[in-house]
């Protein structure tokens, strides 16, 4: 027996080594040495998306909002079930490589009956115990052809795949948590600026009125101050039922119920780093998790193409038990007792009507899928990161120009004021100066809350993030 067990060890090892299908080689690709509207990089500077979130995003409760995220989010939750579950399946696809044992036994106790039985001699004994003790071989596959270590390297690489998306998943969930939060101190941002704009107005349609009272001013004048004041004061409500359900959305992104949001800096006080480097276009191979989720379903397909055509090839299986049985237990382990079994069995097919050709060219096919899936990957994140940076760099030149209109139209508004004051000039063209201020005031909060949002978007793209 344990020279049968020797022998069959050894084929094994001799012939364990062969695999069918093809070995995985990383497809050769066209990589740009830049990205498309890439700032001329320093020397030896690293990309913005090797530094952590927590260094990029520096307003600590945008901070706190982010880890709550990270530890409570559904979507991350259930991604993080999906590799456990990944992890699992790797284990039992892994254990068909290996033989499988059982120990099994079994006792019995016999007592004849004395008056139901014919020809047994008078005086023999009617009583008897019967046990076993044995240890099984489990039908185990000799892996010639490599079928189930393909299967194995599949399965391993689709939970890799699935870990991958994980990270996706935590990347995208920072850059919803930080543009959420953007958003939010936009609002703020814009509410402010309503508050402060009906505040001025008022005032000055109380001035306009006294005026009108004692035939200064024009009832005109008036109703336009009035105009003013109604258009401002009908923008706060819209703004506080915006900031609520931008509240809602937050809440749900850390997986609380829905409520109050506590802020950090406001929008203008936020920082954004220096440079934003994007670094090379051949790192973001390695990056990039969704690049890398594509990958290891491509090789995952391809490793399925060799247990497609392991089906070609005869199947070699073997089977044994060794162990001992006696009818009397005390003689169980005594010389003579033991008993054993070895078998090996051989199955090749030879008529399927075209089952296993087709199994072939269905794992084929879907190889091709699965490298056409990884192709388009890497091509639309050299477009992300263009897109990205072009929009970071016209962004800010918007919010530059916003700047200095604001503060034109301040001036403007100053000196329109003072005129009408000096009996120079309308009140028409005061108003116009401050409704027009009230606009280019928004504009500026929504050009500087874009400059936010394409810096995640920035981030994002780049792949950074996933890493803490």
């Amino acid at each position: 027996m344990q020279r049968s067990l020797v022998a069959a060890a050894a084929t094994i090892m001799l012939l364990g080594g062969c695999m069918v299908g093809p070995n995985y080689q990383r497809p050769s690709l066209t990589v740009p040495e830049t990205f498309r509207a890439a700032p001329a990089p320093a020397p030896d500077a690293k990309s913005i998306a090797d530094l952590k979130w927590f260094d990029v995003f520096s307003d600590e409760q945008l901070q706190e909002l982010i880890r709550t995220a990270l530890a409570q989010n559904y979507d991350l939750r259930d991604a993080v079930a999906r590799v456990d579950a990944a992890r699992a399946n790797l284990g039992i696809t892994q254990s068909y490589q290996y033989p499988n044992f059982g120990a099994g036994g079994g006792y019995a106790s016999v007592g004849l009956s004395r008056n139901g039985l014919v020809g047994v001699p008078t005086g023999t004994d009617r009583s008897g115990e019967v046990g076993s003790l044995y240890l099984s071989l489990f039908p185990f596959e000799i892996d010639l052809w490599g079928r189930l270590r393909r299967a194995t390297e599949a399965a391993q690489a689709e939970m890799l795949a699935t870990d991958w998306n994980r990270q996706v998943v935590v990347t995208t969930l920072i850059g919803d948590v930080a543009n959420a939060y953007f958003n939010l101190l936009e609002l703020d941002l814009e509410l402010a600026i309503a508050n402060a704009t009906l505040a001025t107005r008022e005032k000055s349609r109380h001035l306009i009125q006294l005026q009108e009272r004692a035939g200064i001013a024009l009832l005109v004048d008036l109703r336009q101050a009035e105009q003013l004041v109604y258009g401002a004061a009908q923008s706060i409500p819209g703004t506080e039922q915006q900031i609520e359900q931008t509240e809602n959305q937050i809440s749900l992104l850390l997986g609380k119920n829905p409520g109050p949001v506590k802020r950090g800096r406001l929008l203008t006080e936020q920082s954004t780093p220096p440079t934003v480097p994007a670094g090379l276009p051949s790192s973001l191979l390695e990056r990039r998790p969704d690049i890398r989720a594509a990958e290891e379903n491509l090789i995952a397909a391809n490793a399925n193409i060799g247990v497609a055509k392991a089906a070609y090839f005869p199947q070699i299986t073997l089977t044994g038990q060794y162990g001992y049985a006696s009818t009397t237990l005390s003689n169980l382990f005594k010389s003579g007792s033991s008993v054993w079994s070895f078998a090996a069995g051989i199955a090749q097919p030879i008529f399927t009507a075209g089952r296993i050709s087709s199994g072939v060219a269905l794992a084929e096919a879907q190889q091709r899928a699965a490298l056409a899936q990884y192709e388009k990957a890497v091509q639309s994140a050299f477009r992300d990161v263009s897109d990205a940076l072009i929009a970071y760099q016209k962004v800010r030149e918007v919010r530059a120009q916003r700047e200095l209109l604001v503060k034109a139209v301040q001036d403007r508004k100053r000196l329109a004021y003072r005129r009408y004051q000096g009996g120079v000039d309308t009140m028409l063209n005061a108003l116009n100066a401050d409704q027009d201020l009230f606009a280019a005031e928004l504009s500026l909060a929504q050009a500087k809350l874009e400059e936010y949002r394409t810096l995640v978007q920035l981030y994002k793209a780049l792949g950074g993030g996933w890493q803490a």
